[in-house]
């Protein structure tokens, strides 16, 4: 089949990270494992809650999955033993951060060439005339939150006095974040998008990643944030993987929130939905229908949003589980001359402390492309490996393992 009438499908399992990262400790998460200790917890017992027994992941196990955790890692993952069938390696990642933007640019092509600004663990947590210009730009006398936090416990912690004051509730995190939570109906949706777009530029030219907005809706013992979130990232410093193949004429399809994270460049058509199950029938309906030499570049989040960061490690397997199903349904769709990689940007241990993300390598599965190792390889190969397969020209410095 000529390269232009094939395609490929990048598919982003947020946080699912293996292990292994060689500069881990620098980041404070040596012996950090994503997979590796679910698997592990799954096995003793530990991740019963709304499942039970051993990690059951038997569609990108037969990838080759449990090879990766073991390349890896070292660790040899309970009940991810099988033999494998695919193309399979694991990733390590150059860019001097274990954050969203960093891994899916580097998985593009592109690593990150600057350092991030994070804000430090203190409160206040934001400079004065920052916290000046939030309140400038939304219109009230001041914030609430102006520290570290996690988005539903610090959302309780001021429901109240949001309702109250109508004052924005503005936190960040280890990553290179500002986020604002506000209510969709007091505070209005609109004008927290507005917020957050305004803010924006400001942020950027600080070298912060993302202007995050978090709406919520309910009441202060009933309350749940919404799918409007909206990421306003920093575009990428040069061309990425959806660059080069929509420059070569090729169509794009981004599901999910890769259009937040590449800031609609090189998109051309966005599919989003209320949750992954959502997105995961956007997959599906695009493995039958999207167009000969396009590619599909998918994110799902729930894992590192739903899980990760709380820290529900039954929750992660139930995530890990259900998405395994979906990928087996997913890869029976799939055409003569397609190529699917499975893969992830960081990791989020829910076995961890805190609740921030882990830098671990992580895994590389490909499904037509033959079978055997791929052993070590790097972020950016994956795009290079993509562009190769579509026959559209590189531009990064990742080297083809197709």
């Amino acid at each position: 089949m000529a390269p232009a009438d094939r395609r490929a499908f990048l598919i982003v399992m947020d946080s699912v990270g293996c292990g292994g990262a060689p500069d881990a400790a620098a980041y404070g998460d040596a012996g950090s494992n994503t997979l590796g200790h679910i698997a592990l917890a799954c096995a003793e017992g530990r991740a019963d809650q709304g499942r039970s027994g051993p990690l059951r992941m038997p569609n990108l196990d037969a990838l080759g999955l449990g090879a990766a955790i073991t390349l890896s890692s070292g660790l040899v993952a309970p009940g991810l033993g099988a033999n494998p069938q695919g193309l399979w390696g694991a990733a390590e990642e150059v860019s001097r951060g274990k954050d969203t933007p960093s891994g899916h640019w580097e998985l593009a092509g592109v690593p990150v060439p600057w350092d991030w600004t994070y804000f430090p663990d203190t409160v206040p947590a934001f400079p004065p005339d920052l916290t000046a210009l939030v309140c400038q730009l939304a219109g009230t006398e001041g914030i609430l939150g102006n520290c570290h936090a996690s988005g539903m416990p610090i959302i309780a912690r001021h429901f109240a006095e949001h309702q109250r004051t109508g004052w924005p509730i503005c936190y960040t995190s280890a990553d290179s974040v500002f986020q604002i939570a506000a209510h969709e109906e007091s505070f209005g949706l609109d004008r927290l998008l507005t917020l957050c777009s305004d803010l924006a530029p400001h942020l950027h030219a600080m070298r912060v990643g993302r202007v995050i907005a978090r709406p919520f809706i309910g009441t202060a013992d009933n309350f749940r944030r919404t799918a409007n979130r909206h990421d306003y990232a920093i575009a990428p410093p040069a061309p990425t993987l959806l660059d080069w193949v929509a420059e070569a004429g090729r169509t794009t399809h981004a599901v999910g929130k890769i259009g937040d994270i590449f800031s609609m460049r090189g998109i051309g058509h966005l599919w989003k939905g209320q949750n992954d199950a959502d997105l995961f029938d956007h997959l599906d309906r695009l493995a039958v229908e999207a167009e000969p030499g396009s590619l599909t570049f998918a994110n799902f989040v729930e894992f590192d949003s739903l899980y990760g960061h709380p820290r529900d490690v039954a929750g992660y397997a139930r995530a890990l589980e259900w998405f395994d199903a979906s990928a087996g349904r997913f890869l029976s769709r799939l055409r003569p001359g397609d190529l699917a990689i499975f893969t992830a940007d960081h990791g989020n241990d829910p076995t961890w402390t805190g609740t921030e993300h882990t830098r671990e390598r992580v895994p590389v599965l490909c499904a037509g492309a033959g079978r055997g190792s791929l052993g070590l390889c790097a972020f950016t190969d994956v795009a290079a490996s993509v562009a190769a397969h579509l026959g559209v020209p590189g531009q990064g410095s990742g080297k083809s393992f197709l």
